[in-house]
């Protein structure tokens, strides 16, 4: 409880690679390193000014060694016409006894840098700069930039206190106990009258996708699966083609229904007159119709008699 991991150490071979890569035998391995270790002293104290986050070391197998140099400020590393990249060169294959070979690689966007983002505060803080503000306009910057989350510390003699004390502030999210989150980590020193004061930054930027192990095989499992995904579309296409079916059926009967009793009614007053026989033997089917027939007939026998009544008498 309470042990400290360097967030770059803890995820090399996860995701992060080394920043040297070569191979020697055990007898030669102590000096390769103090060798890679003296050319990164001797090369930001040159470049001090030049924004450099980091420096990657390869060694092949005829003694050459290529240097890679990230930086934010190519131009002074380069210098006028490539004198200042030609003279580190000579350095140092002068001082180490090798071939090397420098390459320059620029950063974009060095607000995402934790490195660089730590050697500005501290830079700040030299010129008697408020740490609060600093701290601050740092973390605005980089969330503005698109990180996710960024937490800064600072240690020592804040503001020239007799005692010295630890401040932090952070924003966004900083997982670090997650391997796959992809976490930079940068620290600096600033040196003042009153002491030094040591700056820590985490920028968070974001889950990184790791390869499953295998390649090829991890592959093969994930292939069959689309194939269950396309049958299901088929049982949808089905209800959806019975559904318009059933919405269009009950409007149907609704306007038939009103029809059916007003073909009779217009049709009955048409058969008592050409055939009043045959419209009293239908008649006995429906209930309705036989009354109404029965009242028009005695009606229609009843006007012939009330004209011959009064015939008679005259």
């Amino acid at each position: 409880m309470g042990h400290k991991v360097h967030p770059n150490g803890f995820r090399l071979g996860v995701y992060r690679p080394w920043e040297a890569n070569w191979f020697a035998v055990d007898k030669d391995y102590t000096k390769l390193l103090h060798e890679d270790l003296e050319m990164r002293r001797v090369i930001l104290k040159r470049l001090h000014n030049a924004g450099i986050a980091k420096i990657e070391t390869e060694r092949s197998s005829n003694a050459q060694m290529t240097v890679t140099i990230h930086t934010a400020k190519p131009g002074i590393v380069i210098g006028k016409g490539g004198a200042s990249v030609d003279q580190l060169r000579e350095d140092l294959e002068k001082r180490f006894g090798n071939r090397v070979r420098i390459s320059i690689q620029e950063i974009k966007q060095p607000e995402l840098d934790a490195q660089l983002v730590a050697e500005n505060i501290a830079s700040q803080i030299e010129r008697r700069i408020s740490y609060r503000r600093a701290m601050k306009q740092s973390i605005l910057r980089t969330m503005r930039s698109g990180a996710q989350g960024i937490r800064v510390a600072m240690g020592g003699r804040l503001r020239g206190s007799e005692m010295a004390r630890r401040e932090w502030d952070r924003e966004g999210r900083v997982p670090l106990h997650t391997l796959r989150a992809n976490i930079e980590f940068g620290r600096a020193t600033a040196k003042t009258t009153f002491g030094m004061i040591g700056v820590k930054v985490w920028i968070y930027k974001g889950l990184v996708k790791v390869a499953p192990r295998g390649g090829e095989a991890g592959a093969a499992e994930i292939a069959p699966q689309p194939d269950g995904p396309e049958q299901a579309p088929a049982p949808e296409a089905a209800v959806e083609t019975v559904q318009p079916v059933a919405t269009v059926a009950p409007p149907a009967p609704a306007v038939e229904a009103p029809a059916a009793p007003e073909a009779p009614v217009v049709a009955a007053p048409e058969a008592p007159a050409a055939a009043p026989e045959a419209a009293v033997e239908a008649a006995p089917a429906p209930a309705p119709a036989p009354k109404k027939a029965s009242t028009r007939r005695t009606k229609a026998a009843a006007e012939p008699k009330s004209e011959e009544e009064t015939d008679a008498p005259s």
